[in-house]
């Protein structure tokens, strides 16, 4: 068994030299292969990062809104809520204190001149007690005992002036002959005048207390019957626009009842402020929008008012306004449906112009005292004095400092400067 393990040994061939070293040779060229593999990653990485460093410290474009310059029309405009209302009304008031019965018209009803609108009665009695009915139940029959002595006193009178007047006559006729002295004569003359004048006394207290009669008995309801009703009439010929008191009652003489007027002539009022109204001119025109209709109503500037009044705003801050009236313009057919007192939103022109260079109000801010914008220029942003004229909302009259088709930055912030990069943010 040993010999033929030693036969076996003997027969293995021996390595190749040259297969050797081409395998330690293949072997060293995977190794520089992979050394230079990682040189060329490492250099890779490194070359990113330059370039990540690179981009990081160059400075970046800073996003801004840009807005267009443009020539066209133009136009200022005060815009305001205003109020429809009738031009000419008339109020009806109570002519005198009364009991008003209740009125018939309502709001929409047309009246002719001269017809019936109210009707004022006398006030009704008020209610007595027990105790005020019999004091003035004594009251009258004390006035009636009154006037039964006054007119008793009368006939006593009258009998003693029948009496003075015969006696009179005779002692003149006694004195024409003689038997009677004239101061005698005198004495009963005298007597029969004093008896005249104590008969008129007496008649005229017979008519005081007749009076007194009167006026007790109507305590007690005796001019129960007596009417001398007031009828309120119409001044005008229109339509009723507001019943003021619709139900009987008492009132008071200036108490307003109710007003008319002629709905076709309307007019709308805007309250303006005053810093607004100096440049509000009479003819200008004005749109009315917001009052219910389909269409914007054209109308025309009447009247500013010359008087300002204080009115307190929503958030409380005390403006001072001034009326402005509009009269409008297009055909009554287009608004028949506007009623008194009806909202409405009123513009009213203060300069318009057909063909002028428009810029956002909101590229512009201050430098001092003089207005400047940002204008886009190659992507770069360069500050521009501009000199503006009328200023109409979100845009604004430019008068010198900007062209047609100049971009400018809407709303610029600190961010930006002169010479900042910028880039339009979508």
């Amino acid at each position: 068994m040993t010999i033929e393990s030693s036969e076996t040994t003997a027969r293995t061939p021996q390595p190749d030299e040259g297969a050797l070293r081409h395998a330690r040779a293949k072997k060293q060229r995977r190794k520089a292969l992979r050394a230079w593999l990682r040189r060329a990653l490492w250099l890779l990485v490194a070359l990113g990062a330059a370039a990540v460093a690179v981009r990081a410290a160059r400075p970046k474009p800073t996003p801004v809104q840009l807005g267009v310059v443009t020539r066209g029309a133009l136009r200022v405009t005060v815009d305001e809520e205003g109020r429809a209302r009738v031009a000419d009304r008339y109020s009806i008031t109570a002519p005198r204190a009364g009991f008003l019965s209740r009125v018939t018209v309502r709001p929409g009803d047309r009246v002719a001149r001269g017809a019936p609108l109210a009707r004022l009665e006398p006030m009704p009695e008020p209610l007595m007690g027990a105790r005020d009915r019999a004091a003035t139940e004594a009251r009258a029959n004390a006035a009636e005992d009154g006037a039964r002595q006054a007119r008793a006193n009368v006939d006593r009178v009258r009998t003693a002036l029948e009496y003075s007047r015969r006696r009179a006559t005779r002692t003149r006729e006694l004195a024409a002959r003689g038997a009677m002295s004239q101061v005698e004569l005198e004495q009963t003359e005298g007597e029969q005048r004093s008896l005249e004048a104590e008969l008129a006394a007496a008649q005229a207290a017979v008519r005081v207390a007749g009076h007194e009669v009167e006026v007790a008995r109507a305590a007690l309801g005796g001019q129960r019957g007596r009417t001398d009703a007031t009828e309120v009439l119409a001044p005008v010929t229109g339509v009723v626009l507001r019943v003021l008191q619709q139900s009987e009652g008492p009132v008071t003489p200036g108490l307003p009842l109710i007003e008319i007027g002629d709905p076709s002539a309307f007019e709308i009022v805007v309250a303006v402020l005053t810093a607004d109204a100096v440049r509000v001119r009479e003819r200008a025109a004005v749109t009315i929008e917001g009052w219910g209709g389909p269409q914007a109503l054209a109308g025309l500037v009447r009247r500013v008012e010359p008087s300002a009044f204080t009115r307190v705003s929503a958030l409380g801050v005390e403006e001072q306004r001034v009326n402005v009236l509009v009269d409008i313009s297009d055909p009554r057919e287009r608004w028949s449906s506007l009623g008194d007192g009806y909202r409405v939103a009123a513009r009213i022109s203060l300069w318009e112009a057909d063909s002028v260079l428009r810029a956002a109000s909101s590229a512009l801010f201050r430098r001092g005292d003089q207005w400047c914008a940002f204008v886009v220029r190659d992507g770069v942003a360069r500050v521009s004095d501009v000199q503006i004229g009328e200023r109409a909302g979100a845009e604004v009259q430019v008068l010198r400092g900007l062209a047609e088709g100049d971009r400018v930055i809407l709303h610029p912030s600190d961010k930006i400067a002169d010479g900042t990069q910028v880039t339009a943010d979508e």
